[in-house]
């Protein structure tokens, strides 16, 4: 379970978070939606315990591990695919054979190739560095999985094949899961409840049902309409 409380946070004066609350119960799926600088990835450090707020209070039962996939994977160039998504489990000083043990079991859960294991990052493509940092945030078996943006980087084809594998990936799992995204139909696909975040400051929580037809505020409406195909593309959908 993941609980903010009034949470507030300033960065050199500008408003990162604004009196934020919100709660993510244990093993549900909770999307953070809103434009770029509007509070979603700050609210992920918050709960990795990497920003401390100014104001309110945060609390994750249980507290470790938490598994973070950011966008395009976030890799170590030097190490090899093995390597990379080994390297909490290594920290937590595993034997090899936990390790490779771990690593055997995921590989295929992830979607990967085992014969990209021994590659480095510059030679996969962006969905398999994706699914390279997924494997190693799963590596210590996590009770929270927070994913920032983990499609962001992707083309629309391997976007749409890794969301599939992730939201059944989830649903397997059953883990206490929070999904960054500022794609209206990428928070439809994820998540029961969604959170939409403006300037810090939360506007909305609810089901994507809840905002689209009971719209707290005319920002709400406007959100979910920008990204909306237009109408004469309708017709060839």
């Amino acid at each position: 379970m993941i609980a903010l409380r009034h949470v507030s946070k300033r960065f050199d004066g500008r408003v990162a978070l604004d009196d934020v609350t919100l709660t993510v119960d244990a093993g549900a799926t909770h999307v953070l939606l809103g434009s770029t600088g509007s509070g979603k990835s700050t609210i992920l450090k918050v709960i990795l315990g990497l920003v401390r707020p100014d104001a309110g209070d945060v609390r994750v039962e249980p507290p470790r591990p938490i598994g973070y996939v950011v966008q395009d994977g976030a890799l170590y160039p030097h190490l090899t695919v093995a390597q990379n998504a080994m390297l909490p489990a290594r920290a937590a000083g595993w034997s090899v054979d936990a390790q490779r043990a771990r690593l055997d079991a995921l590989t295929p859960l992830v979607g990967l190739e085992g014969s990209l294991l021994p590659l480095h990052p510059h030679q996969l493509s962006s969905g398999q560095r994706q699914r390279v940092g997924l494997l190693r945030a799963l590596m210590l078996d996590p009770t929270v999985l927070l994913l920032d943006e983990p499609l962001g980087s992707l083309d629309p084809i391997a976007r749409a094949d890794l969301q599939a594998q992730l939201v059944a990936l989830i649903g397997e799992l059953a883990r206490t899961v929070v999904v960054v995204t500022h794609d209206v139909r990428e928070a439809f696909v994820f998540g029961a409840t969604i959170t939409l975040l403006s300037r810090g400051r939360v506007v909305q929580q609810g089901t994507f049902a809840d905002l689209a037809r009971r719209p707290a505020e005319p920002f709400v409406a406007d959100f979910l309409r920008a990204q909306a195909p237009p109408p004469a593309m309708t017709q060839y959908l």
